[in-house]
């Protein structure tokens, strides 16, 4: 059955209400993330590349937002740092010099990091399995364009590995554990409020 015209546009006061809270949702989520950059421990002389707490931020917004909004947070995340707002770790030389540097690859692969994530966990059981699958998927991809950054500069895979995953292998499958961990908790907590 359609609905009619007065069914339809009954509302628009909601529906209002409803988009800004999505523009909310989706700028709040781009903040965590530049939050989360301020936790970051430099690696140097080993490798240019930090320890940051980032990767983490973009796969809770990818699993918590799924694929359309992670997406379009991590969009809005790149545009603010550069445009000049701290968001980018603050190891680096920040606004859109930061895109160029060593991390480049990696924070241009954000959005689609949180849209792969986010993508396989909202079709999915929603269980810790599946989200640190979609989590692991993501990475995957974020390790794809960071490494084939650094391959740009160094043109050595040996080298761009070094310098951009031997390091973080460890505090990776961590940061997908507990991205996973968070992502299945506050879906369990949704469906019981529900």
């Amino acid at each position: 059955m359609s609905k009619t015209a007065t069914q339809e546009f009954s509302h628009p006061q909601e529906r209002s209400f409803d988009a800004a809270r999505q523009v909310a949702i989706v700028v709040g989520a781009s903040l965590f993330v530049g939050l989360c950059a301020r936790i970051t421990i430099p690696l140097m002389p080993l490798t240019p590349v930090p320890l940051t707490v980032q990767n983490f931020g973009v796969l809770v917004v990818g699993l918590l937002l799924g694929s359309r909004r992670g997406f379009a947070s991590m969009v809005i995340y790149l545009l603010e740092g550069m445009s000049g707002l701290r968001v980018f770790n603050p190891t680096g030389p920040g606004g859109v010099a930061q895109l160029f540097g060593p991390t480049g690859g990696f924070l241009l692969a954000y959005p689609f990091v949180a849209f792969v994530a986010g993508y396989l966990f909202e079709r999915s059981g929603k269980s810790f399995l599946r989200a640190a699958v979609a989590g692991l998927s993501a990475e995957i991809v974020l390790f794809t364009g960071g490494l084939g950054w650094l391959f740009m500069f160094t043109h050595s895979l040996a080298k761009a590995a070094y310098l951009g995953l031997y390091w973080f292998v460890a505090g990776e499958i961590i940061k997908v554990m507990f991205a996973a961990a968070v992502a299945t908790r506050w879906h369990r907590f949704r469906r019981q409020s529900a």
